[in-house]
């Protein structure tokens, strides 16, 4: 298989964590050569959170090149448009969560709010491929990341990787309750 870059970025206690472990471990369930590193950084003061997942048989770095990502997926708008600016190769796929988390610029009133239409804006002009998920009727928002992951396996957007090596992954990272609630928001964005 030819490489094929995933660059996930979040702020911490979004999931970024579980969805990147999810989707290298259905990675792993399809049979794809893969390598991956997480970087937390201030994550528990609300920090950004960054995952790289590399696919193909001649990776030798888990890291993403800048500007190289196939597969940009973030949690929140400031990192979607950051993602998409930094780490996006051109006509790349961008995959994020329509919320908002203030990086502490925006509290205090020294840059402003990141807007979808500056996301769709940008990535129009590199032919980057938006698709933003809302869903208004999560039990917890930490389950966002499931949406995300489902709105993944409805579009094919990662190769060779089907419905059957993600419920797989979950299961190997979940049990009880925690699967039984995040399959739930996971199989409700897929039939929706």
């Amino acid at each position: 298989m030819n490489a094929f870059n995933i660059y996930l970025t979040g702020v911490g206690g979004q999931g970024i964590g579980l969805i990147s472990e999810t989707i290298l471990r259905a990675a792993d369930h399809a049979g794809h050569a893969v390598k991956s590193v997480d970087t937390h950084g201030l994550a528990q003061r609300g920090g950004i959170v960054v995952s790289h997942i590399r696919l193909g048989d001649d990776i030798f770095s888990p890291l993403v090149p800048d500007g190289q990502a196939d597969l940009a997926i973030a949690l929140e708008r400031h990192e979607a448009l950051r993602a998409a600016a930094t780490m996006l190769k051109a006509k790349g796929a961008l995959v994020y969560y329509d919320t908002v988390w203030q990086p502490l610029s925006v509290r205090l009133n020294q840059a402003s709010q990141t807007r979808a239409a500056e996301i769709e804006t940008f990535s129009e002009k590199r032919g980057i491929q938006v698709i933003s998920v809302f869903q208004a009727d999560l039990p917890d928002i930490r389950m966002q990341n499931m949406v995300v992951l489902a709105e993944i396996c409805r579009r094919q957007l990662i190769p060779n990787i089907d419905l059957s090596h993600y419920r797989a992954a979950m299961a190997d990272l979940m049990v009880g309750a925690m699967l039984e609630k995040n399959s739930a928001v996971f199989d409700k964005r897929l039939a929706g």
